[in-house]
């Protein structure tokens, strides 16, 4: 279980790193969609390490 909660840690920072970049350069995070703007940057791994931030202290308090 130890290596779960890190890896749910491990995916919510990468989240937050891949957050910072896209609000500075939201094209090389987005890569795929037809428009790329900070709003759609936000959304995805903003909500991404929301979700699973939630899941690691979840984990965390009921382990």
């Amino acid at each position: 279980m130890y290596y779960f909660q890190l890896f749910i840690l491990f995916l919510s920072l990468t989240c937050v790193l891949f957050l910072i970049i896209g609000l500075i350069k939201p094209w090389a995070m987005l890569w795929w969609e037809d428009t790329q703007n900070r709003m759609k940057v936000i959304m995805v791994y903003g909500s991404l390490a929301v979700v699973f931030g939630i899941a690691y202290i979840a984990m965390r308090l009921f382990s």
